[in-house]
């Protein structure tokens, strides 16, 4: 794609290493006006090669037109996943990614020895099987040989980030192993789970505790500053000498693309649910519903995660044998609370609240109510049900939600918008799909260069005001 039109502007690029793929946005530093982008796949699994997310982000860039015109880069990544390095740079193992389970034993043991409050109280978290820190006591506990091989422990912003600036192993790394070189931002530590967002330091015997002895961790830098420059990536359309951002966690990155301020929470509907919000005072809930962490800007964000969002709608479609636009027709065909069909979401258990092993269940089956359209009505009203759970979460842990931007493939669906201005007691926004992740890294990249916090505007699809129906909160919670 030519980037004449925006030649004469400063360009930024933003960069988000998701689960799925890479993607790259450059974009204009005045006003965030996207100029070219490309994407390249990762592998599916639950732990990957890290090479894997390099070899996409070098093809990404490429497919973007390479960085020659760009001023300054910044990656946002996937939160919690555990990179283990020896001490020449070396991946010790395949990463083990957020979503990897493998670990939940490990994390009930951490929470066992320190106390769910305690934990709480000292960084925001309380353990659960997709952050770091229990994953590293899972790599001690079925792989010790590994363990005691692990000198340094990054998270793949950081690692990427590393990478970007010709660090690592091997010839190809013109910079050399150097592990005290590793750098990551204040939101993406937050995620570990031996990082405190209220503090802002590592908590040494937590590490310990988890890996077994004390390793190298990433230099938390500041919201507005550079932890290194690029080098050693010419051939792959990335110049030497550009300056590396501090980078986020995948959903401060959102945040930061999305614009979003003090007071106004984000209900994201992918694959899993989430459900977050900026605030002036960090989060410590002894639960573990809500997890404590930081964002981008310097603020904090509590955060609750669902696992069961998306892909209730395409379980139920694919049951009544229709595409999601024919399951939202049928939806709005029923009438809130469908005839008093409930749908308990929990296909694959659930997260938040933690049940793991739980199943979803069908309530209120009567001849009237067992119709196609209230099965529809019913996964729809029951997957918002479950993000609406969330949303009292943060509440508890004492954020107040004054808005709300939805966001997601199935923030698009009419069905959906419609429930959600009945769920929720909030004014609703829906932007305009993009990915908001990559825009909030370069956001980061040209606030940085400025010294300052850029404004970059957002288009929106359409405002909901709240059409409140109490009856579909009540039935849910009745069951």
């Amino acid at each position: 794609m030519s980037a004449d039109a925006g030649a004469a502007e400063e360009l930024v690029a933003g960069i988000d290493s998701s689960t799925q793929s890479c993607k790259v946005v450059v974009c204009e530093t005045a006003s965030g006006r996207i100029v070219r982008q490309g994407r390249a796949p990762h592998p599916p699994g639950s732990e990957v090669d890290p090479e894997h997310w390099w070899r996409a982000l070098r093809e990404a860039v490429a497919a973007a037109g390479g960085l020659a015109d760009v001023s300054a880069v910044a990656v946002a990544g996937q939160q919690h996943g555990m990179v283990a390095l020896d001490e020449q740079g070396r991946v010790v193992r395949p990463a083990l990614l957020w979503n990897d389970t493998r670990s939940a034993a490990a994390a009930e043991r951490l929470r066992a020895e320190f106390g769910e409050a305690a934990l709480a109280a000292r960084t925001g978290l309380v353990p659960v099987a997709s952050f770091t820190v229990s994953k590293l006591r899972w790599l001690r506990d079925a792989e010790p040989a590994r363990a005691r091989s692990t000198a340094a422990v990054a998270l793949p912003h950081d690692w990427l980030s590393w990478r970007l600036a010709g660090y690592g192993p091997g010839h190809a790394s013109p910079r050399g192993p150097r592990l005290d070189a590793l750098r990551t931002d204040r939101s993406d530590a937050s995620g570990t789970g031996y990082w405190s967002a209220s503090s802002g330091d590592y908590d040494r015997e937590l590490l310990r505790a988890a890996l077994g002895h004390d390793a190298q961790l990433p230099e938390v830098v500041g919201p507005l500053g550079f932890g290194a420059t690029t080098a050693g990536g010419a051939e792959h359309g990335i110049p030497d000498g550009l300056p590396i951002a501090a980078g986020s966690g995948d959903n401060a990155g959102a945040a930061l693309g999305l614009g979003v301020t003090s007071g106004e929470a984000v209900i994201s509907i992918g694959t899993s649910g989430t459900v977050f919000g900026v605030s002036a005072q960090p989060a410590n809930d002894p639960s573990g519903s809500v997890a404590g962490f930081a964002d981008a800007r310097g603020a904090f964000l509590p955060l609750v995660a669902t696992l069961n969002a998306a892909r209730v709608l395409d379980g139920i479609a694919a049951l009544l044998g229709v595409d999601h636009a024919e399951l939202g027709r049928l939806a709005l065909a029923s009438p809130p609370g469908a005839r008093g069909l409930v749908l308990q979401p929990y296909f694959e258990g659930e997260r938040t609240p933690n049940r793991p092993d739980a199943t979803a269940t069908l309530f209120g089956m009567t001849l009237a109510s067992t119709r196609r359209e209230h099965l529809a009505r019913a996964a729809i009203e029951g997957m918002l049900c479950g993000l609406a759970d969330g949303l009292n979460a943060l509440r508890r842990a004492g954020f107040s939600a004054q808005s709300a931007a939805l966001v997601g493939g199935a923030a698009q669906n009419a069905a959906v918008q419609r429930v959600a201005s009945q769920v929720f007691d909030l004014p609703i926004r829906i932007p305009r799909p993009a990915e908001y992740v990559a825009i909030g890294a370069a956001r980061q990249a040209a606030s940085a260069l400025r010294g300052e916090w850029r404004h970059w505007p957002v288009e929106h699809l359409t405002r909901l005001e709240p059409a409140h129906e109490p009856v579909i909160r009540e039935q849910y919670r009745a069951r």
